[in-house]
């Protein structure tokens, strides 16, 4: 019995659970899949455990079809270059039309099933015309995106502050929520320029530690809680959430750090 292959597919990276039908791949490997949308590259990712695919949102499913030939190469370059000449293409069919629309990216399918464009529109835009435009431009399936700035920054973005690929780009198929009240709690700056990720919003990176701050913070008095420790009786000032740590004033004025462990209990506020 072959083993099933998580594989990462499309512009907007899909993961999904894909059937080897009876051929053998391993990790890394560049293939031909087939999905719903029709033929498409794919890159192989892991095997399809219980674990693996209980953390993917949203699955695509489908069949890998071979690995990718030399004749295959060519014809994805050829497809960056279509896709390079239809994005100039709809970007001009949308000027003539006066669209209030922003293009942002275009995909071919590696099988020609269709020819899919994203886009950012502040409303709702009817580009019924637009979409037949392209169609006689195509002679083949039109599919319109509209996506949001988060969504933009994952076609295109590259690298971020921290000198890695953008997480959007690579692992993330979900955009997480991110607030103001997660970068307080981390202690981040609260300077927007410096906490906002490529796509202008509140980078990714603050939701993913978030889980640990919360941990941490459960764990230790609140500000304001009165405890008792092996060096006397005090007033929590401050958590210290990483540390495991609070700033605790002694009824004698001290103000000392102390970890979570030395609390010997709470005694109320």
């Amino acid at each position: 019995m072959s083993t099933n292959w998580i594989v990462r597919h499309g512009a907007t990276r899909f993961l999904g659970e894909f059937d080897p039908e009876g051929g053998t791949y391993a990790r890394g490997d560049e293939i031909v899949i087939r999905t719903e949308r029709g033929h498409e590259l794919g890159a192989v990712l892991c095997t399809a455990s219980a674990q693996a695919i209980a953390l993917l949102e949203e699955p695509t499913t489908g069949k890998i079809v071979r690995r990718m030939t030399d004749a295959d190469r060519i014809t994805r370059d050829l497809l960056e270059k279509r896709e390079a000449g239809a994005l100039d293409v709809c970007s001009g069919f949308i000027e003539q039309r006066h669209l209030q629309m922003e293009l942002i990216d275009v995909e071919c399918l590696f099988g020609g099933e269709r020819v899919v464009f994203y886009f950012l529109a502040e409303k709702r835009v009817d580009f019924r015309e637009l979409v037949k435009d392209l169609a006689r431009e195509y002679q083949t399936r039109i599919e319109m995106r509209q996506i949001g700035v988060r969504d933009e920054a994952k076609l295109l973005a590259d690298y971020g502050d921290c000198g890695k690929p953008v997480c959007c780009n690579t692992h993330m198929t979900v955009m997480p929520p991110v607030s103001m009240r997660m970068a307080k709690l981390q202690k981040s700056t609260l300077d927007p320029t410096k906490i906002s990720g490529r796509c202008g919003r509140l980078k990714c990176c603050l939701r993913f530690e978030q889980d640990v701050y919360e941990e941490h913070q459960a764990e230790l008095p609140p500000v304001g809680t009165r405890v008792l420790t092996a060096k006397g009786q005090g007033r929590v000032l401050a958590q210290e959430l990483l540390a495991k740590k609070v700033l605790v004033e002694f009824e004698d004025g001290r103000r000392l750090p102390v970890p979570a462990s030395d609390i010997l209990t709470r005694l109320g506020r």
